[in-house]
């Protein structure tokens, strides 16, 4: 895995210090990523792939077009936010790394393009894409196949799924119909089975994989790095769903990774935007759960907490079409996998992404206040100095890299000689 940069495992930390303020602390969040160069990735090395699964908000109905608050258009060139998704004319840009392949159930196909907004509305894709895209040296392809109003305890039920009991019924199993039946009574099939929206998505991504040249031309092999996860709202809502939503999630990650041949594939879960930490109810659960399954999967799985990222509204009604939202939580995503592909910042002091040894700090330092230019503060210790770039640890461990010049006068007076 080669990455253009060294990631900072502390996303949120690393902008703050560099005085890019996030919606975490209240205020729009600026992007940090360069304008893309326009030029195609190092096609000698295989496609990097991410599939993209979920329901309707993964589907995307960010709004594009329009000068009015919501829409992308305004966002950008109105409130000056992605700088990156346009050019200096105004027109969106277009990134010839980073191919967006759609399918959806009963539509197949809908799009098979280099990344830039289009069509009827977005969903994370062009902030996943713009990060992982910056991120690697690798082609990249993000390949999307979901719809909306799909539940992970029905609709997704992964491959290996058994049946259980809940409040006197019995609810289906892998490949299993109806959804549930009282107990004691025979099943009654319907036209649908559990799993079976599992089983057209994967299929789908299948479909593109096996093609590779039509979805990305040029293509020498691929490796399926990863997968993003944003659903829930149908599971919140059916209490024998959502309290088996961590050991569902984690049998989609096993079952995923084993479909794919990907065993070294990373896992990045979005929250729904209304739940707050500390909910009690099935969307607060259903957050609980990724969470649980993020932390018996260290180093493999994260999870992207979006509510400070959301700009209001709910998952059923789509965060009424705020192309902010979906953008947030799309940066926050690909920054997320890109931190996992990096190793969490396990080995920011080994090498640099610009070749040679980072030099260590002569002791472990003490930790002290640093200030960026904007007066930005955050607490950390100094771990390593390598030309500009400067690798931070804060009191909990986490690593960040930032650019000297960032910093205060004062602290780039004391990093002389470091």
């Amino acid at each position: 895995m080669s990455l253009k940069r060294i990631k900072t495992t502390a996303i949120f930390t690393a902008l703050l210090l560099a005085g890019h303020l996030t919606q975490v602390l209240g205020a729009a969040l600026p992007d940090p990523l360069p304008d893309p160069d326009g030029k195609p990735a190092d096609m000698s090395k295989p496609v990097k792939v991410f599939i993209l699964m979920g329901q309707s908000n993964m589907l995307g109905f960010g709004k594009i077009g329009g000068m009015s608050e919501g829409a992308l258009e305004y966002a950008v060139k109105e409130k000056g936010l992605y700088p990156y998704l346009v050019d200096e004319a105004g027109n969106w840009t277009t990134r010839k790394d980073v191919r967006y392949v759609q399918f959806m159930q009963g539509k197949g196909l809908r799009q098979n393009d280099w990344l830039t907004p289009k069509g009827s509305g977005i969903g994370p894709e062009l902030g996943i894409g713009h990060a992982l895209g910056y991120a690697l040296d690798e082609p990249v392809m993000v390949l999307k196949s979901c719809i909306g109003n799909r539940g992970l305890g029905w609709d997704l039920l992964p491959p290996g799924s058994e049946p259980y009991e809940y409040n006197g019924k019995i609810y289906a199993g892998y490949k299993q119909s109806p959804s549930s039946w009282d107990k004691g009574t025979e099943p009654k099939p319907i036209g649908w089975y559990a799993g079976k929206n599992y089983d057209d998505d994967t299929g789908y991504a299948k479909e593109a994989l096996a093609d590779l040249q039509k979805y990305y031309p040029g293509a020498n092999g691929y490796e399926v790095a990863g997968f993003f996860w944003w659903q829930g709202d149908k599971d919140m809502r059916n209490p024998a769903y959502f309290t088996r939503y961590e050991q569902n999630l984690q049998r989609l990650m096993d079952a995923l990774r084993k479909d794919f041949d990907a065993p070294d594939a990373k896992f990045v879960f979005a929250s729904l935007g209304q739940t707050k930490e500390g909910d009690k109810s099935g969307h607060g659960q259903i957050l609980d759960a990724m969470r649980a399954v993020s932390a018996k999967n260290k180093g493999i799985a994260a999870t992207v907490y979006t509510h400070p990222l959301s700009k209001g509204g709910s998952s059923s009604g789509h965060y009424n079409k705020h192309a902010e939202t979906y953008m947030n939580v799309g940066e926050a995503m690909g920054k997320a996998m890109a931190e996992l592909l990096g190793g969490g910042g396990a080995k920011t002091t080994a090498t640099s992404a610009w070749g040679g040894a980072a030099k260590p700090a002569a002791a472990p330092a003490e930790m002290r206040t640093w200030t960026s230019a904007s007066g930005s503060k955050v607490e950390a210790r100094l771990v390593s100095v390598f030309g500009s770039n400067v690798t931070l640890e804060t009191p909990d461990g986490r690593k960040m890299q930032i650019d000297r010049s960032s910093l205060s006068k004062a602290d780039q007076d004391y990093l002389v000689g470091r």
